[in-house]
């Protein structure tokens, strides 16, 4: 898990690790390929076994994941986790894509004024950034 990118850091994730009832809510620092780090209060064990939620997507975003690594920073721990299922992967990589194009969606009425719907954003962003998204096979 060291090919990171940055991952929205307003786009909230639910987290619940094998054992506790309910689910935690955490910001998502970053997104790699293969799992997601995120920042929490506590710390959890390497191997531990947690459910990723991404509700606000549509359809709601759910993966199983392993902890891979967990590092306390300033009395938070940074923890990394990576997905259990290789479709999960992919579908957080497509979850990571409308993070960017909500993102974008904002920027862009923040910044220009302009209303774009979901499709108008999301055209607007394939054509600047998907040629030079992460794992993209044309990124350079």
């Amino acid at each position: 898990m060291t090919r990171f990118i940055r991952h929205p850091a307003e786009i909230p994730i639910e987290v619940k690790v094998h054992g506790q009832s309910a689910y935690a809510t955490h910001n998502a620092v970053n997104l790699s390929i293969g799992g997601l780090a995120f920042r929490c209060d506590r710390e959890l064990e390497p191997g531990d076994i947690a459910e990723i939620r991404i509700p606000f997507v549509s359809p709601p975003f759910a993966a199983e994941a392993r902890v891979a690594w967990c590092t306390a920073r300033q009395g938070i721990f940074e923890i990394g986790v990576e997905f259990q299922d290789q479709d999960d992967a992919f579908t957080a990589r497509m979850v990571e894509q409308v993070c960017h194009i909500e993102n974008y969606k904002q920027e862009i009425l923040l910044t220009e004024g302009r209303r774009l719907s979901s499709e108008e954003a999301a055209a607007e962003w394939i054509d600047k950034f998907a040629a030079r998204f992460p794992g993209s096979a044309d990124a350079k």
